[in-house]
């Protein structure tokens, strides 16, 4: 019974709980005996909020007196452990913060404690949510769930692997190279990059590349992660990126898509690319086209002469490394040896740097215009299923490539700060989950999600768990 509860989507809780059908302290401690019992393999929760069960109680209390309730109330969430919850350990990954307190919800996190949500738990992270696999010196390496020598993706890699398992039916990640997406392409599940400036950053560290970073949720259903986004948006006086604008449709139903122009991109920019995964995104591309939009094989050749790798590898490296510098300075033993690595490389002269904005202005031009003609771009989450942990290269269609090119997929996003959604859509012929990416116009989430959601609901796609 508690694994049927586990594999509710948190609408589908929220009903049932307010229709009385289950207690908000039922399902609580549905998913702590679930963590009890799978955490161990996957190790993806890593600092459980000892006042769960008591808000719990206090939730049942009020829908028991009749009180007004929120559209999450009773339901519980999970966070990775580089935003904040107040009370709660929060050690971003790294043993220079493995006994920080959070002395104050992350936007993101109050917004859904608002909205009737219990905080659950905190998840695993690559130190600083600086790497594509999870792992740390604090808590150790996280698994994927489908396959436990395989990665669950980084930085948020804790936080796809618990939602994928059962353990948490909703949870927030942050984006800055694909973050939010990785994890939910690897596990199964569904994640948004909201347009940057849709969510407020605050409480949400590293405090660095601000404007390339995102925060956003990732669960089971795209419409728990319509509802989501539409809970946690709009300006809180502190970002000061975020734009005063009314929330994306917390749309609960797929609308049958409109004609909306709809560009694919197999390969491409982003070759090379795994055959399953390019037929995974053809098969994408068909139900879109059987619905109603105008879809169109294309090209992308502002990626093809901008490389967004590159971009990121200047900007970001120096940026990153100016910030880290004075933090890390006298304690590099601590750090785990990826990130002591990568801050240890040397820093791209100021030619390097300035030629990395221009190219990365270069991108952002060169997508508007595309965006002045089709609605979304259906592409790969990544060019590859999950792979065995530790790998630094991948063979890819018959090319061998470092590990970071996966990226490429990815980070073009991050430097748009487009809303980009990865939404599960098939299986390798190893049983490792596919996802495709939804890329759309600035603030048009509501057209990514209800184009996800049909995909979502399409015959033949597979719904399933995690072999544990």
């Amino acid at each position: 019974m508690h694994e049927d509860i586990c594999y509710l989507d948190a609408t589908e809780l929220a009903g049932r709980i307010q229709a009385r059908d289950l207690s908000p302290v039922e399902v609580v401690e549905a998913h702590l005996e679930r963590i009890s019992a799978i955490n161990p393999q996957i190790n993806a929760v890593v600092t459980i909020a000892e006042n769960a069960l008591e808000n719990a109680r206090i939730a049942e209390q009020a829908i028991m007196r009749g009180a007004a309730v929120g559209p999450l109330h009773g339901v519980p969430f999970t966070c990775k452990d580089t935003i904040d919850a107040c009370g709660i350990r929060g050690t971003r990954g790294s043993k220079l913060f493995e006994r920080r307190i959070a002395e104050s919800d992350a936007t993101a996190v109050s917004r859904l404690k608002q909205a009737g949500g219990i905080f659950l738990a905190k998840t695993n992270v690559a130190e600083f949510a600086l790497w594509w696999e999870t792992d740390n010196r604090v808590f150790g390496r996280t698994n994927n769930p489908w396959n436990l020598d395989c990665i669950p993706g980084g930085s948020s890699g804790g936080e796809g692997a618990a939602i994928a398992a059962g353990l948490s039916p909703l949870g927030l990640g942050s984006d800055v190279g694909g973050s939010i997406r990785m994890p939910a392409h690897y596990c199964g599940i569904a994640g948004l990059k909201p347009t940057h400036g849709r969510v407020p950053l605050t409480g949400n560290w590293p405090e660095v590349l601000q404007r390339a970073m995102h925060v956003g949720p990732l669960a089971r259903s795209v419409r728990d992660v319509a509802l989501a986004v539409s809970l946690i948006s709009g300006v809180d006086g502190v970002d000061p990126y975020c734009m005063p604008l009314a929330p994306p449709l917390a749309c609960a139903t797929s609308d049958a898509p409109q004609r909306w122009r709809v560009g694919v991109v197999t390969e491409g920019a982003f070759a090379p690319v795994d055959a399953e995964v390019q037929a995974v995104v053809e098969k994408a591309a068909a139900v879109l086209q059987t619905a109603g939009c105008i879809v169109e094989h294309i090209a992308l050749p502002v990626l093809e002469e901008n490389d967004a790798q590159a971009v990121s590898a200047a900007v970001w490296a120096m940026e990153t490394g100016y910030y880290f510098e004075p933090l890390v300075r006298g304690r590099e033993s601590d750090l785990f040896p990826f990130m002591k690595k990568r801050l240890a490389r040397p820093w791209p002269d100021v030619r390097e740097y300035l030629n990395g904005l221009s190219r990365w202005e270069a991108i952002r031009y060169g997508m508007t215009q595309y965006f002045n003609v089709y609605d979304l771009l259906l592409c790969p989450t990544l060019p590859v299923p999950a792979y065995p942990h530790r790998l630094s290269e991948l063979a890819i269609a018959g090319a061998t490539v470092a590990a970071r090119r996966k990226l490429i997929t990815q980070v073009p996003w991050n430097l748009t700060g487009s809303p980009a959604l990865s939404v599960p859509f098939g299986f390798s012929s190893g049983g490792l989950p596919i996802g495709v990416q939804l890329v759309g116009r600035h603030f048009e989430e509501t057209v990514v999600l209800q184009a996800a959601m049909a995909l979502e609901g399409a015959p033949g796609v597979p719904d399933k768990h995690p072999p544990l």
